[in-house]
């Protein structure tokens, strides 16, 4: 029985992008030995998209295999509050039908993105899937 989705974060600085996740983003974790940290992450979802598109006139496509991204509930607030606790994001935020994107620095590891989805998330309890589980 799957039990949950462990997902990886690979760093040039990983000590650098696990301070970031357990003091910034405030993840719990546990220490597996020498620092290495495991992070709780909360509910979570898998989407599957097609690698090459075409959209409203547009194509698109990428060579990238998986994907992550956070999801929060009000992006605003989020974004306020992670700057408080000294995270920096790179440019505005860019509005999809599918919801509100803005890209975080993760220091050590490049950007990832941080969005308020414009559907109801299966991760937080869609009444249709929490018979499945």
């Amino acid at each position: 029985m799957i039990t949950a989705l462990h997902t990886l974060v690979y760093a040039e600085d990983p000590d650098a992008a696990r301070t970031f996740f357990r003091d910034v983003l405030q993840f719990p974790a546990a220490d597996t030995g020498g620092g290495w940290l495991i992070f709780a992450t909360g509910p979570s979802e898998l989407g599957v998209h097609p690698s090459s598109w075409e959209h409203e006139g547009q194509t698109g496509g990428t060579d990238q295999r998986f994907d992550l991204s956070l999801m929060c509930d009000d992006l605003e607030a989020t974004r306020k509050e992670l700057e408080g606790r000294g995270a920096t994001f790179e440019g505005d935020v860019v509005e999809q039908r599918w919801g509100s994107t803005l890209q975080l620095k993760i220091p050590g590891a490049g950007t990832m993105m941080l969005f308020q989805p414009k559907y109801d998330p299966p991760a937080l309890g869609h009444p249709d899937l929490e018979a499945m589980w």
